[in-house]
């Protein structure tokens, strides 16, 4: 226990909590702002009475205090959510910003539960994480207008990036256990992602050529089962590289092979190609918003370092 309560009372600048944060805000801008600028919101969270498509989900207790959902009350948490997520981008409010962003988004998202997806969850649990993390100590105006730099590399307590990763791996690996027909797992045919991608409700474009790469298809389906299956692997490897000092012949192996760096590198790759081929909202945006959390301040800066020098 000593030793876990040491592990987690680390300190390190918030470098990656503050690119959580960006990429954070730029979801909720992208969620809301999608249904915007389709011209949706009087459709999916307005009233009957008023324009929209059903009768909306009561309850929420933001709504409830604002007077019920009024066309003005949603609106009003629409403009918070995209402001909010606009300051998060900025850092600008620090905490207040977060939290503001958090009851907006999360009021209006539940309104209607016949849209929106399972992202819209993890993007409030994301909210949640960056209220309790300190995501505008750098790379923010916060910064700027403490320090009079736009970085600060004050150590801040790391326990909260140990959250972010152990939530993204924690939904990839639920994710993964809840594919159990016989198109995902080993011994079947994973025929999964072939199949998804002929459903109008998933594909952007009419995709009855992937037909000519359904082995291709195969090798994705079956990849993405076992990537998902063993995320836990992956905040393993995350602990390992942040303890390579200590010994164990487990975790130099893992060090040794760059396991983490193949899980995000597959990661990015099956965001990206998701991005491109489906329709499924800012599924992928909030997911990779997880990923610098996998990498310290010293990762993180030296990375950038080798990128600028090669630039």
């Amino acid at each position: 226990m000593r030793r876990f309560a040491a592990f987690f009372d680390q300190r390190e600048p918030a470098t990656p909590l503050a690119l959580y944060r960006i990429l954070v805000g730029m979801s909720v801008i992208s969620a809301i702002g999608s249904v915007v600028w389709a011209g949706l919101v009087p459709v999916i969270w307005h009233e009957i009475a008023d324009g929209g498509m059903r009768k909306l989900v009561q309850g929420n207790p933001v709504i409830d205090a604002l007077g019920g959902p009024t066309p003005q009350v949603v609106w009003g948490l629409v403009w918070a959510s995209l402001l909010g997520g606009l300051a998060m981008v900025l850092g600008v409010g620090g905490r207040f910003s977060v939290l503001v962003t958090a009851l907006a988004f999360r009021a209006v998202t539940s309104l209607n539960n016949h849209t929106g997806g399972s992202y819209d969850l993890l993007i409030a649990n994301a909210l949640f994480l960056c209220f309790l993390a300190p995501s505008t100590a750098t790379l923010s105006l916060d910064c700027k207008l403490r320090t009079g730099a736009w970085t600060d590399d004050t150590p801040r307590p790391s326990w909260v990036r140990w959250l972010i990763v152990y939530q993204i791996v924690l939904v990839y690996w639920t994710t993964g256990l809840q594919k159990v027909s016989s198109h995902w797992v080993p011994g079947g045919d994973f025929s999964a992602l072939y199949y998804i991608l002929q459903q109008p409700s998933w594909h952007r474009f009419d995709m009855r050529w992937v037909s000519s790469f359904f082995l291709f298809t195969q090798i994705g389906t079956a990849v993405s089962w076992f990537w998902e299956v063993f995320a836990p692997l992956w905040g393993l490897s995350a602990y390992y590289a942040a303890t390579a000092e200590r010994e164990g012949k487990l975790r130099a192996w893992f060090n040794r092979m760059h396991v983490r760096e193949v899980y995000l590198v597959l990661g990015v790759i099956f965001h990206l190609v998701i991005h491109a081929l489906m329709n499924v909202g800012p599924f992928s945006m909030i997911s990779l918003a997880f990923y610098p959390a996998f990498y310290g301040h010293d990762e993180l800066t030296a990375a950038w370092s080798r990128l600028r020098s090669k630039g």
